[in-house]
């Protein structure tokens, strides 16, 4: 069983490039939590609880709030195999903060928070580690910023699929499909990410399925035409940046 928690995690940059006493120690550690679409892992305002890495399924992480008299959510990111995440609370020591569902069946290994602090008081120097996945997360932030401010939203769309595809560049070499792929997302779950209209989502959708690079099922999004989607997201309409 660990044998095979390891090589699903071993796909992923982060954890591969670990010091391999660190990936044991993680792996050892770990608990299995196995959850049903819609049960809440944990919700924001919780207490720090450690670390979790995707296994199976998908997780989805969204902020919540009141806007005058209506309750608001909107969807962060979604959550893939071998993807480690929780790791703010980590270095602040403060509540959670946004919600992380399981968006299908998910299993997720859990490192308790007290398996960390007994790990960084013996061993300090792996602050650097969590560290280095804390940025990983900070560059991909700063990047989804950039696309917002200066691409029309067909091209921002385009991208999000291609880094949904290839595990937005965190993945190890090999990884990375290069043919057909099928993205566990719904229309309208992409339409928040983006923070754009459901119909906007759609017709962009459409145009791409017309041209043959992407066909919708329910519920997915298949990937025909990896090489013509990259074209597409290269070619920036110099009028509407």
């Amino acid at each position: 069983m660990k044998d095979h928690i390891s090589d699903i995690l071993m796909r992923g940059r982060w954890f591969s490039e670990l010091p391999e006493n660190l990936r044991t120690y993680l792996i050892n550690q770990g608990v299995m939590k196995h959850l049903q679409p819609g049960q809440r892992l944990f919700s924001r305002g919780d207490a720090p609880d450690g670390m979790y890495a995707s296994i199976s399924g998908t997780i989805q992480v969204a902020g919540s709030g009141r806007v005058g008299q209506e309750d608001k959510q909107t969807i962060l990111t979604l959550i893939d195999p071998p993807d480690w995440f929780g790791e703010i609370c980590l270095f602040d020591g403060q509540p959670r903060t946004h919600d992380a569902t399981a968006d299908t069946p998910a299993t997720v290994l859990h490192v308790r928070q007290a398996s960390f602090d007994l790990l960084l008081a013996e061993r300090p120097q792996h602050w650097k580690d969590f560290g280095l996945l804390l940025t990983q997360k900070i560059r991909l932030m700063f990047g989804a910023m950039e696309d917002i401010a200066l691409l029309p939203t067909p091209t921002r769309l385009v991208r999000r699929l291609l880094q949904m595809a290839e595990g937005y560049g965190i993945r190890t070499k090999g990884t990375g499909m290069l043919g057909v792929r099928t993205l566990n997302v719904s229309q309208e779950k992409l339409s928040a990410i983006l923070a754009i209209s459901r119909q906007t989502t759609n017709q962009i959708l459409k145009q791409l399925e017309g041209e043959g690079l992407i066909q919708l099922h329910r519920g997915t999004i298949e990937i025909l035409d990896f090489h013509g989607l990259r074209n597409k997201a290269d070619q920036v309409p110099q009028q509407q940046v």
